[in-house]
């Protein structure tokens, strides 16, 4: 049941958006809401108020809902571009990334936009039927990377350090820090 606070919320934002719903309308604008979080929701408001220029709709707030899903370009920055790399990603870049992998090798340009549409069109069902954002890693065959990507999951919360074990035995409560990880990576490069 949403509460009464996120009904005057959507009342609110969908006067300064131009738009005045009669309480029946309004009453059905927030039971397809129903199932997010009142933070979450009060957020997406939030930022609707900011951004939102005209109506506002169910789908202005879900499209702006922080469930933890990265954006296109950040989504596709973090999918693998051979089969070293260790990734710990979400179902819906997996399936976008599965999409394209294919076309990635002659046309890096095409697999870039064939991605973000098919991405953008997946995080949009998932959140529509409100399903919770699901991270899971893919296993490169670079151990040292493989240890930095999971670490950095662990730290970011994607997975539990539990998880992270099941894949790379060697780490430790005390593996150092990912910073320190990924600095040491990065002076060796350079």
């Amino acid at each position: 049941m949403v509460s009464s606070s996120i009904l005057q919320a959507v009342a609110v934002t969908a006067e300064l958006c131009g738009r005045t719903f009669s309480p029946e309308a309004a009453a059905v604008f927030v039971s397809d809401l129903e199932g997010f979080s009142e933070p979450a929701l009060l957020a997406a408001l939030k930022r609707c108020r900011r951004e939102v220029r005209g109506a506002l709709t169910v789908q202005d707030v879900v499209s702006r809902i922080d469930d933890g899903r990265p954006g296109p370009d950040e989504a596709w920055a973090m999918v693998p571009k051979d089969e070293a790399t260790t990734v710990v990603w979400t179902d819906e870049m997996r399936e976008a990334y599965g999409r394209v992998s294919v076309l990635l090798q002659e046309d890096a340009i095409g697999a870039r936009m064939a991605f973000r549409e098919a991405y953008t069109r997946l995080v949009a069902d998932a959140r529509s039927n409100n399903l919770p954002t699901n991270w899971i890693a893919s296993i490169g065959h670079d151990a040292r990377g493989r240890d930095v990507a999971l670490l950095d999951a662990v730290a970011k919360g994607r997975i539990t350090f539990e998880h992270a074990k099941d894949f790379a035995p060697s780490l430790t409560k005390t593996s150092e820090p990912i910073q320190a990880i990924s600095g040491s990576i990065l002076r060796r490069i350079a």
